[in-house]
């Protein structure tokens, strides 16, 4: 890696507990050494974050997904968002109604079918998000601008790898 990258003896030290350690019942897990540990505690990390989020927004798990979905997607139908959050389209209309009271999202009528309303996130809130998600977003952007080119190449096929770990195990079995 390149010299600005702070060198191991100075990062600050990570308690990694190795995944021996899990209460497995007695079933041996394959030792993926420190990597291993790390993906662990960055998957750890992004539900505490997660969390973190939603308080920032004042917003549960659900509504917070939710957001996250008309964010990203734009406006959406309750049975679309639905679908989204595999949730009933009852359960929806509630995750709606709390969004819609808090300020963080609003109905309007559907642009091509008028029996239809989409969910709309507000722009407040969608600035909002943002701002909670920069330090993040920001952070790792930093990161991997110190990683040099051959460094990048390495990091990116290892995630894409990993990647491709996650897909296998959520495919449904043959």
């Amino acid at each position: 890696m390149e010299e600005k990258r702070k060198s191991d003896s100075e990062l600050e030290p990570v308690p990694l507990a190795p995944a021996a350690s899990w209460n497995t019942e007695g079933v041996p897990l394959p030792d993926s050494g420190v990597i291993g540990a790390q993906l662990r505690e960055i998957v750890s990390l992004s539900t505490a974050f997660e969390r973190h989020l939603g308080r920032a927004l004042s917003v549960n798990d659900t509504d917070l997904a939710a957001m996250e979905h008309l964010i990203s997607q734009g406006p959406l139908t309750p049975s679309e968002l639905a679908r989204h959050l595999t949730i009933s389209t009852a359960a929806t209309t509630i995750v709606i109604d709390r969004l819609v009271a808090v300020g963080h999202a609003h109905r309007e009528a559907h642009a091509h079918d008028r029996r239809k309303i989409v969910v709309v996130p507000t722009p407040a809130s969608v600035r909002a998000t943002f701002e909670a998600l920069m330090p993040l977003i920001g952070g790792v952007a930093s990161v991997t601008n110190e990683l040099s080119a051959e460094d990048r190449a390495t990091v990116t096929d290892f995630l894409a790898s990993v990647v491709g770990v996650y897909r296998r195990a959520l495919e449904p079995p043959v």
